[in-house]
């Protein structure tokens, strides 16, 4: 029998839920950078009108479908002729420069130099209709002041400071084939291919284009030419769990990106960048993905050492053992308790001299007594108990930063943030995972 105002109250929770869902999404469609945009794409033989621009309230600007895509059918084909590559920049004004050029720039640099150039070409650019609406800023390291780097997990602060250090190396590297540009420009070199605009081209590939394999040219250095920035298609948002078969189809001539599971109306249609973990879509793509399967909390060495006994005579050699045989990267603590990586490292570290001989057994996965198993259960909670004080601490770093900080660094921290809010929900997990085994 239904109690009175059931109907009621279920009739209010549809209509909350109908409210939330008109809310958390805006049509940018009308837009007039999105109409010239579809409008040139159509030019170059991109008719699909299956995908519009929403701005989504969780994951920004993406595409929704405007009809159901079934599963193994396409969610977009984009024609060749859309897709900015190392061919479009050798076929262009700037291709004798890079030919004459040895030694030879990379298939990254030189793209890196045409969307630098063509932005600054503004509305004489062939490519500016794309180019207005690539992100004006984006919050990969690369961009993090050293204080914001500093509130990165220790994991990841390593990482973010090579990235920055390989940025600028680029950068200083990359001059004297700057200053050979200067025909091509009214303007001094040094005021259009500044270490910002390099930093913003630099963002806009790693973070935007899509795999494609293209042949070696004799033009350009041997590093993989790989890359390819795909208008329209570059909107589609990450998700670890959807599926799908994205790759450029020589029959076709069309980059094409296909659902496995299918999509519904009204929803929005994602990729899949791969199984990354949080720490290498913050350091690659300048963002977080809520609830990732494929994230991890990792446990550097320094953390690692904290409960070691500095007294073992052994340690030294134990260490040297763990290092010898790739025991000390990758130790980590997921949603299921601590990796088993980082508990066969710890039973290495637990033995006593007289059981130093089994060490062999121990790194392919063997216990050793009762007494040592309950070390490294209690080792892994004190470690986990240090990385969450950690997270707490840098958490109330970020809410005083925020205040007054400016668009941009408000973005970047407010990445940060989201990133040790999900390393914080995973400790939590790991803590009672091991606080049931440390009871057994």
């Amino acid at each position: 029998m239904n109690k009175p105002g059931c109907r009621a109250g279920r009739r209010a929770r549809e209509k909350r839920r109908k409210k939330h869902t008109n809310v958390y999404k805006v049509t940018l469609t009308h837009e007039a950078q999105f109409v010239l945009l579809r409008r040139w794409l159509k030019e170059k033989g991109f008719t699909s009108q299956s995908l519009i621009p929403v701005d989504f309230q969780d994951t920004g600007r993406g595409l929704m479908t405007n009809q159901t895509i079934k599963a193994k059918n396409s969610v977009i084909s984009l024609p060749e002729k859309c897709l900015l590559t190392t061919e479009t920049v050798l076929k262009s004004y700037m291709g004798d420069y890079i030919k004459r050029w040895h030694p030879p720039v990379s298939p990254l640099l030189a793209l890196c130099c045409f969307l630098i150039a063509e932005r600054h070409r503004g509305d004489a650019s062939e490519w500016s209709p794309y180019i207005n609406i690539l992100p004006k800023t984006y919050t990969c390291p690369v961009y993090f002041s050293d204080n914001i780097i500093d509130l990165l997990p220790r994991s990841l602060q390593k990482k973010a400071t090579e990235q920055k250090e390989q940025f600028q190396e680029l950068y200083c590297s990359s001059l004297m084939f700057f200053r050979s540009l200067q025909p091509l420009f009214s303007q001094p070199t040094e005021e259009l291919f500044t270490q910002d605009a390099l930093r913003w081209a630099w963002c806009s590939i790693n973070t935007r284009t899509v795999y494609m394999e293209h042949d070696q040219s004799e033009y350009l250095s041997r590093e993989k030419d790989i890359y390819a920035l795909a208008p329209y298609l570059d909107l589609l948002n990450h998700c670890p769990n959807v599926q799908v078969e994205a790759g450029f189809n020589k029959q076709t001539r069309c980059y094409e990106v296909k659902s496995v599971q299918g999509c519904k109306k009204f929803q929005q249609a994602l990729i899949n960048y791969g199984p990354h973990d949080n720490n290498r879509l913050l350091l690659e793509y300048g963002f977080v993905a809520s609830g990732n399967p494929h994230s991890v909390v990792y446990v550097d060495l320094g953390t690692l050492q904290l409960c070691l006994d500095e007294k073992d005579k052994q340690l030294t050699q134990k260490l040297l053992y763990l290092r010898d045989n790739d025991f000390l990267r990758n130790l980590t603590f997921g949603m299921d308790g601590p990796s088993w990586r980082l508990m066969t490292a710890l039973r290495l570290l637990s033995l006593k001299p007289e059981q130093y001989s089994c060490w062999k057994s121990v790194l392919l996965g063997a216990a050793v007594s009762w007494d040592r198993e309950q070390w490294c259960i209690h080792s892994a909670l004190k470690l986990c108990n240090n990385l969450n004080d950690d997270n707490v601490k840098a958490l109330e770093s970020l809410s005083e930063l925020k205040q007054g900080a400016n668009l941009p660094c408000l973005q970047q921290l407010c990445v940060v943030e989201s990133l040790r809010q999900e390393e914080q929900r995973i400790l939590e997990h790991t803590r009672v995972v091991l606080q049931n085994l440390w009871g057994q």
